[in-house]
C-alpha cells in the first residue's frame, strides 16, 4: 500500500528519546559517535524516519529494531527510510552502529554522520509517548576501543565496527544506564583523532566542532579509556586531562582505565595518584584480555569486549554502589 503522510515530527520532538552524544542544529540532530541511540513508541502501520545526506562520503551504519524483532542494519545513504508494519502499537529503536573514523565528521559539513531531520507518520499513525530513563547517567570516553572498531572483524572500515559490541555500551547496558559513548578512532591525549578530531582534552565537552554537549545533569560516572595511540605521555599531561573533566563534572565519580594492551599505564597511574581526589580511580586492566581477544592484536572482538565488560561491571558496582540490572 502506498505511504500516505500524515503528520510531521520535529527531531526534538519530546516523544522521541534521543541517548548519547547529540548536538542540535536548525531542524536536525545530528550523532557522530558510534553507540547514541534514538527510541520512540508509536500505533499505526508505519512512518518515514529523514535523514540529511547532503554531502555524505561515507554512509553511517545504523541498527533499526521494531518491536522485539531481530535489528536489521541500513546504511544511511538515501534521506529516506520507510517503516511498515502491521496496524498496532509498536516500538522503535535505533542505534548507531558505526560512524566511520576516517572521514570528517568534527567540522561542519560533515563526510559522515547521522543528521536525524525527524518522522513523517502515515495518515494512520500515531506518535506516543515514550518511556523517559530512570537509570543512572555514564559517560564513556575513548578511541577506536570506545568506538567499537574492529569488533566484528579485522575490517578497518564500518563493516568491522560495531558499537553497540563495544565494552562501554555493554557496561552501560548492564546497569541499566542512560549513556554517552564517545569515541574517536586514533585519538589520544595528546595525539588528535581521526577525521578532524582534536585531542581528548579538546573534543571534551562538544559533540563536534561548534556544538557544545549540553546535560540535563551531571553523569553519575565518567569511565576515561584514552592513552594508547599517544607516542608519548607524562603523568602531568594525563592528569590536565583529568582535571579538564572534573571541572566539568565536579560531584561525578571519574574512573581511568589503564589502555588494554597495558601502554603508558605507569604514567596514566601516577597522573592520578597526583590529583588526590578520592573520587578519582586508577583501575589496571592489565590481563583483562589476551591478544587471542582482539580481531587484529589490538582491537577487542566480540568475545574480548565481553570480557572487558564482565570484568568491569563488578569494579564499576564496587566504586560507585550502584547495582547491574
Amino acid at each position: 500500500m502506498a505511504f500516505v503522510p500524515g503528520e510531521v515530527v520535529a527531531p526534538g520532538d519530546p516523544r522521541i528519546l534521543l541517548e548519547g552524544q547529540w548536538g542540535h542544529q536548525p531542524g536536525m540532530a545530528v550523532t557522530v559517535n558510534s553507540g547514541s541511540r534514538m527510541s520512540f513508541g508509536f500505533s499505526g502501520t508505519g512512518l518515514q524516519l529523514l535523514f540529511d545526506t547532503d554531502g555524505l562520503e561515507v554512509a553511517p551504519h545504523l541498527w533499526v529494531q521494531v518491536d522485539d524483532a531481530e535489528p536489521t542494519l541500513h546504511l544511511i545513504e538515501q534521506p529516506v527510510l520507510e517503516l511498515s508494519v502491521e496496524d498496532g502499537r509498536h516500538t522503535v529503536e535505533i542505534v548507531v552502529k558505526d560512524v566511520n573514523e576516517f572521514v570528517n565528521r568534527w567540522e561542519p559539513p560533515f563526510a559522515c554522520a547521522v543528521s536525524f531531520a525527524g518522522l513523517i507518520l502515515d495518515a494512520k499513525t500515531t506518535l506516543r509517548l515514550g518511556a523517559q530513563p530512570g537509570g543512572p547517567r555514564f559517560e564513556f570516553y575513548g578511541d577506536s576501543i570506545t568506538q567499537g572498531v574492529r569488533a566484528l572483524s579485522a575490517d578497518p572500515e564500518s563493516g568491522g565496527a560495531d558499537g553497540t559490541r563495544a565494552f562501554a555500551y555493554l557496561t552501560a547496558r548492564a546497569f541499566g544506564a542512560t549513556a554517552y559513548q564517545v569515541g574517536f578512532g586514533r585519538q589520544g591525549i595528546v595525539k588528535p583523532g581521526n577525521g578532524n578530531v582534536p585531542p581528548g582534552p579538546e573534543s571534551f565537552g562538544w559533540n563536534f566542532a561548534g556544538s557544545r554537549a549540553l546535560r540535563i545533569a551531571a553523569p553519575d560516572l565518567v569511565v576515561l579509556n584514552l592513552g594508547v595511540n599517544d607516542d608519548t605521555l607524562t603523568p602531568e599531561q594525563y592528569a590536565a586531562y583529568v582535571r579538564v573533566v572534573r571541572a566539568a563534572y565536579p560531584g561525578s565519580t571519574i574512573v581511568a582505565l589503564s589502555p588494554f594492551s597495558g601502554k603508558h599505564a605507569t604514567e596514566i597511574e601516577a597522573g592520578v595518584k597526583s590529583l588526590d581526589d578520592n573520587a578519582v580511580h586508577y583501575v589496571p586492566t592489565t590481563g583483562w584480555i589476551t591478544e587471542a581477544d582482539c580481531t587484529d592484536g589490538l582491537h577487542p572482538s566480540i568475545t574480548g569486549h565481553q570480557k572487558i565488560a564482565d570484568r568491569l561491571v563488578p569494579v564499576l558496582q564496587e566504586l560507585t554502589g550502584l547495582s547491574p540490572r
